[in-house]
């Protein structure tokens, strides 16, 4: 709120001394200072202000009322007077001055959110709940975290949430009754899209797009889980999941130290949802494949996985792919959600040694892992996985292209991302 007067020193230092006295809690004393100040100016917006305020305090509202109309006038540029305005016309039951000083609180400052609250709660307090929920929506959008606000602000905040809560849910059961007859003529399968459109059309969710750190392709369907019928030889690679957990199982017995760290940036790097799991052993891994390249060592101990995986057509990237791991996660651990460096491979899982509570997220859709089945997915659609059980989970995951790419794609794919890191590593990078 600005202080008016121009340089006249009398005003500055009267002003300073009522906003000491009112921090120190001297209040009478600051009342009696901004009231000498508004002898010699009587239109200081702050001086208008706090005289409302006091007012306010004692049940005058018309005298704030008459105070902050002045103030307003004399700085309509300031959404607190507006604000405060709004609420002493409130206390008079003057609907119609409320709506218009809130109002006015927008036009001075669209991203007020107190104002956006205020004038969500009067349209709840008429009846108008679902316009209340959509200014309710908005101040959500901006406003800053519980920790920061007042008090009061939070209980409003809460309000709101419960408020947008409700709207949800009638909204949707308002489009159930219309949806109906529809819903009767087509499969879940046939509605999927359109669906999930709606639960983000209501709020329930968000929809979900690629969002690859370094190489995206543009035009790609952002499929979460990939249609098994793009991957013919899914099925044989099952069958031997017995094989491979007992290679796993044995090479866990005899080299389960050669299981690493994922993650490992270095000291000073920005780590962002990583801080927890940085060089930490709660999530490992084992390499077959790195860099484009097999680790001969591991394949050679487990050479029946490597086998089972010269039959699968795995991406090649010079320098980066394939890449094949297996990869453990510690018990109640969470690998945070994330994305993927490029939208132009999907990633497939196998589950090894899979104890319960074992989930994995792509956008909207959660699936648990399941014994003898694999899946194929976008990874630069943001994932997550969580071990919730008190054992460790262990996966076997590799990269092949996406099913969408054609075979143009694909060859200019592997010269761009491999060219990139070739890039990066004449500067040792």
């Amino acid at each position: 709120m600005s202080a008016s007067g121009g340089g006249d020193p009398r005003i500055f230092n009267i002003r300073q001394a009522a906003l000491g006295a009112a921090a120190a809690g001297r209040l009478d004393e600051a009342a009696r200072l901004w009231d000498q100040l508004l002898r010699l100016f009587p239109n200081h917006p702050e001086a208008l202000h706090f005289m409302a305020q006091r007012a306010l305090q004692k049940g005058d509202a018309k005298t704030a009322r008459g105070l902050l109309e002045t103030a307003v006038r004399a700085a309509p540029r300031d959404p607190v007077l507006h604000l405060a305005l709004a609420y002493a016309c409130r206390v008079l039951g003057d609907d119609g001055a409320e709506m218009e000083a809130l109002t006015g609180a927008l036009i001075a400052d669209p991203y007020c959110y107190p104002a956006l609250l205020a004038k969500a709660a009067a349209f709840s307090r008429h009846g108008l709940k679902r316009q209340a929920a959509r200014l309710y929506k908005d101040a959500l959008a901006i406003v800053p975290p519980d920790e920061r606000l007042s008090p009061q602000l939070r209980e409003e905040v809460a309000v709101a949430r419960a408020a947008v809560r409700a709207n949800m849910e009638s909204l949707d059961s308002f489009l159930a009754n219309r949806l109906g007859a529809l819903n009767e003529r087509f499969s879940a399968a046939q509605t999927a899209r359109v669906l999930e459109a709606k639960e983000a059309m209501i709020g329930r969710t968000r929809i979900y797009a690629s969002e690859a750190s370094l190489y995206r392709v543009p035009g790609l369907p952002a499929v979460p889980f990939f249609d098994r019928s793009f991957f013919p030889w899914m099925e044989a690679l099952e069958a031997q999941t017995d094989i491979i957990r007992d290679e796993l199982v044995a090479l866990l017995d005899t080299r389960g130290d050669d299981f690493a760290p994922y993650l490992n940036y270095p000291a000073g790097a920005p780590l962002e949802q990583w801080k927890e799991l940085n060089r930490s052993p709660r999530w490992t891994t084992l390499y077959l494949f790195k860099d484009g390249a097999p680790v001969e060592e591991h394949c050679a101990l487990c050479p029946l996985t490597a086998a089972a995986l010269d039959q699968v057509p795995l991406a090649v990237i010079p320098g980066a792919e394939p890449t094949a791991m297996f990869s453990a996660l510690e018990p109640h651990t969470t690998i945070p959600a994330h994305t993927g460096i490029t939208n132009a491979r999907a990633v497939v899982h196998l589950p090894l040694i899979l104890p319960g509570d074992c989930r994995f997220r792509v956008g909207n859709e959660t699936r648990p892992w399941k014994m003898g089945e694999a899946w194929a997915f976008d990874d630069s659609i943001e994932h997550e996985a969580v071990n919730g059980s008190g054992e460790r989970r262990v996966i076997l995951i590799f990269n092949v292209w996406n099913p969408y790419l054609s075979e143009v794609e694909r060859d200019y794919a592997a010269a761009l991302i491999s060219g990139y890191y070739a890039y990066l590593a004449e500067e040792g990078a």
